[in-house]
């Protein structure tokens, strides 16, 4: 069996990551590509020998025998058109974040139960090599318990590397992206760090704040493009973390560090081991985990073959709304707490 697949947003996620995955694949057929410039669309189906290009999203959901949806469109519009394809009986994979608001989260987990269809949100860190590595380490309990961590997640910003660069960038619109940098990469790290752990973060304390992503006018962009978090997990580990769009004069940096009882291990740190482990009695564990997918150059997520995995095989996908929900609530209680001053409790943590 082949899944027969659509693409809404053929964008720099869609031509960089999901479409170019999705074409190698021997589970899918891309049938239907949409993006509002239907050029893009166009584009993407020509490149890619197979496949309807749509501009107007009603009629891309009804293309004949569509059976699931990959959303890589603007923030402001994966709530929205994931609810109108999983009424439309297809199985859906949405970019992060799932949604810019708990309320529409929550629906999307609605339309999905009531459809019976799969929800699938794209949280691509908990899938790579070093970080699987890393948290079978932390399961087998030979570095005890975590005691505390820092990771970060730094690049130049969106506005160098999307499919419209410069100042004019959607991220950078609030009415289109609705989160800055914590939407873009901070629930990365929200959810990486709850996958690494296998626990809850139950309570933030975040700053906020926007220093120097600027519109063509030299006005300050009115989304966040940094952002430093404190937080505090289920069995009271601690840890920071920190996420910008203005790491300039070198490459991406993402990167994460757990202190232990026993040692410490250090992830995407060396560029030839993805994992190193220092023991408090001087023993070392290396580990090499190939390359992290950067903007740079992306590398095969998983994301992709774990959706039809889940399709072919009729069962639940590991990132599902409600893990999504979870993240996507741990990056709204940091905006919680940045606009009170205090440290805020993550309702969904209980």
């Amino acid at each position: 069996m082949r899944v027969n697949i659509g693409v809404v947003g053929c964008g720099a996620i869609g031509t960089r990551r999901h479409i170019p995955d999705l074409s190698v694949t021997q589970d899918a057929t891309i049938v239907a590509f949409c993006d509002i410039k239907e050029s893009r669309a166009k584009a993407a189906a020509s490149k890619y020998g197979s496949g309807t290009a749509y501009a107007d999203f009603e009629k891309f959901l009804k293309h004949p025998g569509l059976d699931a949806v990959v959303i890589g469109t603007p923030n402001y519009l994966h709530a929205a058109q994931s609810i109108a394809a999983l009424k439309a009986g297809k199985h859906v994979l949405v970019e992060k974040p799932m949604a810019t608001t708990r309320e529409e989260a929550k629906a999307m987990m609605a339309a999905a139960d009531e459809a019976k269809k799969f929800l699938m949100v794209g949280q691509n860190q908990r899938l790579d090599r070093a970080h699987q590595k890393a948290r079978e380490i932390l399961a087998s309990g030979r570095l005890g318990r975590v005691l505390t961590f820092r990771t970060a997640f730094k690049h130049g910003g969106p506005d160098s590397w999307s499919i419209d660069s410069g100042p004019g960038t959607w991220f950078f619109k609030k009415s289109q992206a609705v989160i800055g940098v914590c939407g873009d990469l901070g629930i990365h790290k929200a959810d990486l760090m709850r996958y690494l752990l296998q626990e809850e973060i139950t309570d933030v304390s975040a700053m906020i704040t926007t220093q120097d992503k600027r519109y063509a006018d030299g006005k300050l962009i009115d989304v966040d493009d940094n952002a430093m978090l404190l937080v505090k997990t289920t069995s009271g580990t601690t840890g920071s973390i920190i996420i910008a769009w203005t790491n300039y004069g070198e490459r991406e940096s993402n990167y994460t560090v757990l202190y232990c009882e026993k040692g410490v291990m250090m992830l995407a740190s060396d560029p030839t081991y993805g994992v190193i482990v220092r023991y408090a009695d001087g023993q070392e564990e290396l580990y090499k985990t190939g390359v992290m997918s950067t903007n740079e150059k992306q590398v095969r997520s998983g994301v992709s073959d774990m959706f039809l995995n889940s399709i072919l095989t009729n069962t639940k996908p590991p990132i599902d709304g409600m893990e999504g929900y979870k993240s996507l609530d741990v990056i709204l209680s940091a905006f919680d707490s940045n606009a009170t001053g205090k440290t805020v409790k993550v309702a969904s943590a209980k």
